[in-house]
């Protein structure tokens, strides 16, 4: 099951984590859709509480995980 969020940030619009799979979407303010695979639900938890986004994201998901880019049809 996903769990969707809306973010209230300036680099991230909205996530959705598929704990199951540890697949873990980001859609990025400048439009664009990646998918992180392999990541742990505290990773997504520790997002959720990050006070900004855009600088966890940087710090602890991109470049730790393996992700794609997507099209907003493949969510």
């Amino acid at each position: 099951m996903s769990h969707a969020v809306s973010f209230d940030s300036s680099c991230v619009s909205t996530g959705a984590f598929t704990r199951d799979s540890g697949v873990l979407h980001l859609q990025f303010r400048n439009g664009l859709t990646y998918e992180y695979s392999g990541v742990p639900e505290a990773v997504f938890e520790a997002l959720l509480a990050a006070p900004s986004k855009g600088s966890f994201v940087a710090r602890f998901i991109r470049g730790q995980y393996p992700y794609r880019r997507i099209g907003p049809d493949q969510l």
